[in-house]
């Protein structure tokens, strides 16, 4: 595989840069083991699904949370 800079990248059509995101991000996601988790995630982890667990029925679907971010714009 041909390396090429940041600045090369930029020489890149829209959609090629999208791709090359696409696949950057592929190949994270494929070791998220190796992502560590802080300890201070891990309790606001903890938190928020004890949170849950107490009132299942408190927040919005996804699909409504989207709607208002997409509506603000």
């Amino acid at each position: 595989m041909k390396k090429i800079t940041a600045t090369e990248t930029l020489e890149l059509s829209i959609p090629e840069r999208i791709q090359l995101v696409e696949d950057i991000w592929d190949t994270i996601a494929a070791e998220t083991y190796a992502i560590e988790l802080t300890e201070d995630e891990k309790r606001i982890i903890d938190e928020r699904l004890e949170a849950f667990h107490r009132n299942p029925d408190l927040g919005s679907p996804w699909d409504d949370v989207y709607k208002r971010i997409v509506n603000k714009r």
